[in-house]
């Protein structure tokens, strides 16, 4: 027997997940930029005059979205921010249902 999620078509691809995928791929395409922007601002050897500038033309020319801090875990199911597994990338809500239908092999549910 194959593994099958259930279907919960009206969740997956969710506005959430599609914004937090984005936001992944400009941390990706900035991240030299914002590392040499960084180190030119820190600078204490440059002029006052030119870090000022340089942070000026970073606060224009780079998204705010390509911060590594803006990237949210999200459950791949329903686009849940909060209760996220890092190694299941699900949902605490999500891991529940799915081990009471059996879907997760060697889950259970606690009874005592």
């Amino acid at each position: 027997m194959k593994f099958r999620l259930p279907q919960y078509a009206y969740i997956i691809g969710s506005r959430g997940n599609v914004k937090d995928h984005v936001r992944r791929m400009l941390v990706e395409q900035h991240e030299v930029d914002r590392s040499v922007f960084k180190a030119v601002t820190t600078d204490k050897t440059v002029p006052l005059e030119h870090r000022l500038q340089v942070q000026r033309l970073f606060e224009t020319e780079v998204p705010r979205d390509s911060a590594a801090n803006r990237v949210v875990n999200r459950c791949v199911l329903t686009g849940r921010a909060r209760g996220v597994h890092r190694f299941a990338r699900l949902s605490r809500i999500m891991i529940r249902q799915l081990a009471h239908q059996g879907f997760l092999p060697g889950w259970s549910k606690a009874s005592w």
